[in-house]
């Protein structure tokens, strides 16, 4: 990501193919809270790479061939692992990512030890062959089986380095295969650490590798003979990890970026509606795929809704997680700072108002203060563009009908929100959404919900991770079909062809598919 200058990280990892390089200079990560230079990770070639997708794939062999209820046993003492650091992890977090030490224990932390716990309690269950009753062809039985992919390759986000990257890690593993994570450049001491903690933890130390490195270490990831690709990042990338994929037939899953919009019905409740969008907006500074970036507030309470939210806005505290427990922490990604004043400054020229915060905060270190704007509408970059930092947007509708129409005006679609005191009547208008998940009177939650699939739609990507479906897409899928009564020597459809075998099978068509009734149907065959 420090690389791509043109393109915005939305939701993640900038890295992707393109850029030609085979290793070099180490990367530094520098806290974004104080600008400290906090260590250094490696700059993965190309063959090293390869090297690593190839221990993975002696190591998948003999983990694939355990019974799953023994890989789970060992991914939970890997989770395990991860609770009882849970201190230095949450450090880290803080300092690598500048978020507030709450935010790494509850959003990193917690969610990665309950994702290990969910994948390992269903996968038993969810990856046990499974008999298909066939409609027609009784005499036949059929099953269906999950196989292990084998290597599966993780691109992963400096958003939330540590629960994002282990979502589809721990997926993978349970499911059978082997995982080389290529972390984001801007937070590889997360990644780095996850792997101290697995080797420690006792598991099978090629079984998940890190190589850490800019774009050309993720084009080689790419190119190094893996089973399937997850990667998590800005859409102007995606296209071209996508393409990449497809030239080598390789399985992919997208989650890209979001621009989801929240619904602010008349009937709102002012309070919860005001206090989500605050933290829907500002948790994690804003660098958030789900974040709330554009309200659509009903012209009834719109003016009570925005006063409510710049009221709670200008109370959060803003700080160096490191030295205090605060609210907002610091922007990860430099370049998100001069998006945001982008965006702010193109709302303003058009008429818009900075009702809180509007610009960097002064002193040390990489901060943007909480900002919300009143007055905009789609002429605006802000109400149509990702924004990824914490900047919420404002826009006064007439009707629910409006709100839904402005709402899927976008080329995004991974979440979106509606709030109403009449929940039936939000989910109905939340199924005329278009995003991958709609909350009723929540935000943000669904990307901590193992148990659901979570994608996008549109240009917000394709696949889903999560629930039972994703942890199957791991897998390839295998058809075994075998005879329930045998036929003896030869098959009646087999050659040799003759008229009067054909006439024999037309009426049995028509008997089979006639709409007619019972009697009329077994006419058919005389």
């Amino acid at each position: 990501m420090g690389q791509v200058v043109s393109e915005r990280p939305i939701g993640g990892n900038g890295s992707g193919p393109g850029m030609n390089g085979h290793g070099g200079a180490a990367i530094r990560s520098y806290a974004p809270a104080t600008g400290e230079l906090l260590g250094e990770a490696p700059n993965t070639s190309a063959e090293e790479v390869r090297a690593a997708v190839a221990r993975a794939r002696r190591a998948q062999e003999a983990w694939g061939a355990l019974p799953v209820e023994e890989r789970c046993q060992r991914v939970l003492r890997f989770r395990d692992a991860i609770v009882d650091r849970t201190d230095e992890i949450v450090d880290l977090l803080s300092r690598e990512c500048g978020k507030p030490r709450h935010e790494a224990l509850l959003h990193e932390v917690l969610v990665a030890a309950d994702m290990a716990t969910y994948f390992a309690q269903i996968a038993p269950k969810a990856l046990e062959p499974h008999e298909i009753k066939l409609h027609l062809f009784k005499h036949r039985r059929s099953w269906v089986h999950y196989v292990p992919r084998g290597v599966v390759g993780v691109i992963s986000p400096w958003n939330f380095p540590f629960q994002l990257a282990l979502r589809d890690v721990l997926a993978a593993i349970v499911a059978g295969n082997a995982a080389v994570l290529k972390p984001s450049e801007v937070t590889p001491l997360i990644a780095l650490k996850q792997k101290e903690i697995w080797d420690g933890a006792g598991m099978p130390e090629d079984l998940f590798q890190v190589v850490t490195g800019y774009g050309p270490t993720g084009a080689a990831l790419i190119d190094s003979g893996i089973q399937m690709l997850l990667f998590t990042g800005s859409v102007g990338t995606g296209r071209k990890v996508a393409a990449a994929c497809g030239e080598r037939l390789i399985p992919c899953v997208m989650e890209l970026g979001g621009k989801a919009p929240l619904i602010a019905c008349a009937d709102a409740d002012i309070e919860r509606t005001a206090q989500a969008i605050v933290f829907g907006g500002f948790a994690n500074a804003g660098q958030v795929c789900v974040a709330v970036e554009r309200v659509y507030a009903h012209r009834e309470i719109h003016d009570r809704l925005l006063e409510r939210t710049v009221e709670i806005t200008k109370g959060l505290n803003q700080g160096d997680p490191g030295k205090e427990f605060v609210d907002v922490g610091a922007i990860i990604f430099p370049p998100q700072i001069d998006v945001a004043e982008r965006h702010i400054k193109d709302a303003v020229d058009k008429g818009a108002t900075v009702k809180a915060g509007g610009k960097r905060a002064p002193g040390q270190g990489q901060f943007f203060e909480p900002t919300i704007i009143a007055g905009c509408d789609h002429a605006m970059t802000v109400m149509t563009e990702e924004i990824f930092g914490p900047v919420v947007p404002f826009m006064q509708v007439a009707t629910e009908e409006e709100a839904i129409r402005l709402a899927n005006e976008s080329h995004l679609g991974l979440n979106a929100y509606v709030f109403s005191e009449d929940t039936d009547h939000a989910r109905r208008l939340a199924e005329r959404l278009q995003a991958g998940s709609v909350l009723v009177n929540d935000v943000l939650m669904n990307g901590a919900l193992p148990d659901a699939p979570f994608g996008g739609v549109k240009q917000s990507g394709f696949g889903r991770v999560m629930g039972e479906d994703g942890l199957r897409q791991m897998c390839d899928v295998k058809h075994i079909n075998a005879d329930r009564i045998a036929l003896g020597s030869k098959d009646p459809t087999w050659f040799p062809y003759t008229a009067s075998s054909y006439s024999w099978f037309k009426r049995g068509m028509r008997a089979l598919f006639s709409s007619g009734g019972f009697l009329r149907r077994i006419g058919e065959l005389f």
